[in-house]
């Protein structure tokens, strides 16, 4: 009789880390996975940049320094996305994307007070459609961070609760995944404004 409760409780316990393992690596592919979403939405960004700037380029003449802005933290913003993705658990590559992404908005901000300045810009068709994507495309990142945090912190929270706490360092999920936040907490409130 005591042999049946020995192999039911170990039976029990390789059941439950079993459990806990395959949750912890379904957690951890969810929010890899919200990643890859914000990868997707961050690309079709910097490919629209290029175009936009193309496009101002023959009205902004004398704005040489604005548009070169503009692509500067572009490619440090691709640059920040290259290295998050090669380490989705270093705190500090997703902290430098943060950091780069907010100095794309104000570049892009500062892009956009420009233009202002330029009604037949403003009038272009190409403009025009150009901004309605970058629009469009900012609020598809916001939805993507969105999902993206959610799963971090599903993930994370799991690992903090019992039993999984006891086990998860051992599984190889010992290091919590980072948020990514922005460091100016309105640039998560809302997309920038990009009107042109």
């Amino acid at each position: 009789m005591s042999l049946y409760i020995t192999l039911a409780i170990v039976l029990a316990v390789i059941v439950t880390l079993v459990m806990i393992f395959n949750t912890l690596v379904s957690l951890r592919n969810r929010h890899q996975n919200a990643f890859a979403q914000i990868e997707v939405q961050l690309k079709r960004r910097y490919d629209l940049i290029p175009n936009l700037v193309e496009t101002a380029k023959g009205y902004l003449k004398h704005e040489k320094e604005t548009l070169e802005a503009v692509i500067a933290a572009r490619n440090q913003a691709m640059a920040g996305l290259n290295a998050a993705k090669a380490d989705l658990a270093n705190a500090d590559a997703i902290g430098a994307l943060a950091g780069a992404e907010s100095a794309l908005a104000g570049a892009l901000g500062k892009l956009n007070v420009v233009v202002e300045a330029y009604p037949e810009l403003q009038a272009n068709q190409n403009m025009m459609q150009l901004s309605e994507e970058l629009t469009a495309t900012e609020n598809r990142v916001a939805f993507a961070r969105q999902g993206f945090n959610d799963a971090v912190m599903a993930y994370n929270e799991y690992k903090q609760k019992f039993p999984a706490v006891l086990f998860a360092g051992l599984f190889g999920h010992g290091k919590d995944a980072t948020l990514l936040q922005f460091a100016d907490s309105a640039a998560i409130a809302e997309a920038p404004n990009v009107s042109f």
